[in-house]
């Protein structure tokens, strides 16, 4: 069984189009915030239902039904997982592998990265979001295969993440791996949204720094952060808590 597992419902629209063979799983998390809590699975979706504010019955058909089709994947699957290179996939894509990871079958992985755009692109920190059918095609040709020790890595850097383990995820980030390729860059922007002498995080004190140069609006703030800090993938949700924290300060 090939899946193709999609970083959310705007990826997941335009999919069909582009006539790819394989299941579609759509990840509609935004892990990158919120309460990561649980010692167990149904504890940490629990936690996740209440951060969001909705119904567990909504949650589940949304969320937890998704990543059930990975769990009850048969033998000899083949996972695509269509990531971005930014800490808000790429924290996404950490969960998805944990849970490939704990699979007991005989199994194929593959990153699909927006490799359309090409690294010199200002655009290279965006997502699949404007890609067309033959660009969707383009990246799925230039996927690149997961080994194992690469999906164990993923397993590591979730349980790190999880728990808030910096230290432990800074020295995860120095592992060399293709599958993670900006994965230094993005561990980096994570560590310093939360510095040790207790002062701004990098996000907050860009947001300052936009708000001091005029732009007070939150659409201007919103666009101007994106241009400096789309490392991040906020989007939102996770801005506008940033921006209402910086303007009330």
């Amino acid at each position: 069984m090939i899946y193709h597992i999609l970083n959310g419902d705007a990826l997941a629209a335009g999919f069909p189009d582009a006539k790819i063979q394989g299941e579609i799983i759509v990840v509609r998390e935004a892990l990158i915030d919120g309460n990561l809590s649980g010692e167990n699975l149904y504890d940490f979706w629990e936690s996740r239902t209440k951060c969001l504010g909705i119904t567990e019955s909504e949650y589940y058909f949304k969320v937890v039904k998704e990543f059930e089709k990975i769990v009850n994947a048969p033998d000899n699957s083949e996972f695509n997982l269509w990531f971005e290179y930014d800490l808000f996939c790429q924290v996404n894509m950490w969960f998805v592998l944990s849970f490939i990871n704990n699979i007991s079958i005989n199994k194929k992985v593959f990153a699909v990265y927006t490799t359309h755009l090409g690294k010199t692109n200002k655009q290279f920190w965006n997502g699949f979001g404007r890609a067309n059918s033959n660009e969707l095609n383009i990246c799925f040709a230039n996927r690149t295969p997961l080994e194992v020790a690469d999906v164990r890595l993923g397993q590591y850097l979730w349980n790190a993440y999880k728990t808030n383990d910096l230290e432990i995820l800074n020295l995860l980030a120095k592992n060399p791996s293709p599958a993670f390729p900006y994965l230094k860059e993005v561990v980096q922007a994570h560590i310093e949204r939360f510095p040790k002498d207790g002062s701004k995080g990098r996000p907050e004190r860009v947001i300052e720094d936009i708000i001091k140069n005029g732009a007070s609006d939150f659409h201007k703030v919103f666009s101007v952060f994106w241009e400096k800090e789309s490392i991040y993938g906020f989007g939102d949700t996770q801005l506008k808590q940033l921006y209402d924290k910086v303007v009330q300060s």
